[in-house]
């Protein structure tokens, strides 16, 4: 029996991927750990291995193919003995319950629509052919998307009275047909069984596909130039200056999104504390004296012991929000925020509350190192309970973080700088740093957050605490 290939998740937050390359062809045969792909992830690009033997039967998802959701059948596999040129396509397998299914759901005929009435028909569940459920953001698209492909089509024509609803293509073919004014029953499919492809559409040439003809009653509004979008002009692009349009990563997409997510969702509020740092800028030279080369510990390492030492002192902080529960963690698990090519990742810091600053510094230099090239396995940037950004490097004296959901709380920390600032009743000059916590008001009160940040404050200005 032929074995299905399907899109993996391959990070916690991944939905949908871009097949980036395939590193098999069609008759090739594959072991259990064979690289066979490399799928770009919201997070990095990696590679896939095979976990079945057989022989590479078809490969149903083209190279460079953008958003492919996670579970799509993507390539087809024959066990030992059977003949692949003989195999189905996974795909034609997914597709054939939606379309059993659908004479249960009879669709109103819109062939002879009343005069002054559109014909559209009602939104189509978000179970699409060949794909099954949708991820969240893809169903709000389809329950977004304007039912124009039955109104549009003519009346005079003689076709099946779905219209492109009959065409197989993918969803994302569909939207983008819909974007570009193609009417898809013109398109000849590269897909599985004629199905139409995101590519087909981008190599169709001028002629090979007709514009959706405009609904025949006049109504203001199912006028058809306002009801498909244009992809250009860029919105909000001045006009005539030079520009260049960059497509955005999975990984940004993700970031915008999830970021845009918190923002709009978890009420967040901030509190800033200035902690003199000379104690602890002291205590790491001493130390960083005795250690070898690669365990020689950063600022950043010390914040992180600082950070983890906090929440264990006030496990009220070390929460997160979950509808009508609340999680509270028994230890401190830190992501920290490291800028990569394209984006950012937060690898964590498992157990720091427990670790030893040199272990913390060796850990913390790897993560790092494997973040920016783009080799860190899913496990390694997924979890935390609690996130740390770092700036003050890049001399920014203070900000406010976005909180990583489902997170309650990341700490913000700027640069140190001289101040003036009062050391034992008197007035000094003292290297001082601002840090500034945001927390999820769901799940931390503002009294909870105050003694973490005043925990934080005393461990930082009393670093010996941490060797304890």
């Amino acid at each position: 029996m032929a074995i299905d290939i399907t899109m993996p998740a391959l990070s916690p937050t991944m939905e949908t991927g871009t097949l980036a390359k395939w590193l098999v062809k069609e008759g090739d045969a594959i072991k259990p750990g064979d690289v066979i792909a490399e799928i770009e992830t919201d997070k990095a690009t990696m590679e896939v291995e095979a976990v079945d033997e057989g022989v590479v039967a078809k490969l149903l998802v083209a190279e460079g193919t953008d958003e492919v959701p996670v579970g799509q059948v993507i390539a087809v596999l024959a066990e030992e003995g059977e003949d692949a040129s003989a195999v189905t396509g996974g795909g034609d397998r997914a597709q054939a319950a939606p379309e059993r299914a659908a004479p249960a759901q009879p669709q109103p005929a819109p062939p002879e629509p009343e005069a002054g009435e559109t014909g559209a028909a009602p939104t189509p569940s978000p179970e699409v052919k060949g794909y099954g459920a949708l991820p969240a953001q893809d169903q709000q698209l389809a329950n977004d998307r304007p039912p124009a492909a039955p109104a549009s089509q003519p009346l005079a024509s003689p076709p099946s009275p779905s219209g492109n609803d009959r065409v197989k293509a993918s969803p994302l073919a569909r939207r983008l047909a819909q974007a570009k004014g193609i009417d898809l029953a013109a398109i000849q499919g590269s897909g599985p069984n004629g199905r139409i492809v995101k590519a087909d559409l981008d190599n169709a040439q001028p002629g090979a596909a007709r514009p959706l003809a405009a609904a025949p009653a006049p109504q203001p509004q199912t006028a058809a130039p306002a009801a498909v979008p244009t992809p250009a002009p860029v919105h909000g692009a001045p006009e005539g200056v030079p520009m260049e349009a960059v497509k955005l990563s999975n990984m940004r997409r993700t970031i915008a999104r999830r970021l845009t997510e918190s923002k709009q969702t978890v009420p967040h509020f901030y509190l800033t504390v200035d902690v003199r740092l000379d104690p602890l800028l002291k205590l790491r030279s001493e130390l960083n004296a005795a250690l070898p080369e690669n365990k020689k510990l950063s600022v950043n390492d010390l914040v992180i012991k600082a950070l983890a030492l906090a929440l264990t002192e006030v496990p009220d902080a070390n929460v997160q929000f979950a509808g009508d529960q609340l999680f509270k963690f028994k230890r401190a698990d830190v992501s920290v925020a490291v800028a990569i090519p394209g984006g950012l990742i937060t690898p964590v810091i498992r157990e720091a509350d427990t670790k030893r600053l040199s272990q913390i510094a060796v850990e913390m230099k790897d993560l790092a190192a494997r973040a920016r090239d783009g080799k860190l396995a899913p496990q390694e940037y997924a979890g935390g309970t609690a996130s740390l950004s770092n700036l003050g490097m890049f001399g920014i004296k203070q900000f406010d973080a976005v909180i990583n959901p489902p997170q309650a709380l990341i700490l913000a920390i700027g640069a140190g700088e001289k101040r003036p600032y009062v050391v034992n009743d008197a007035l000094a000059i003292a290297t001082v740093m601002s840090a500034t916590g945001s927390f999820d008001h769901r799940a931390i009160d503002g009294a909870v957050g105050a003694e973490f940040m005043a925990a934080f404050k005393r461990l930082v200005e009393n670093p010996l605490a941490m060797l304890a």
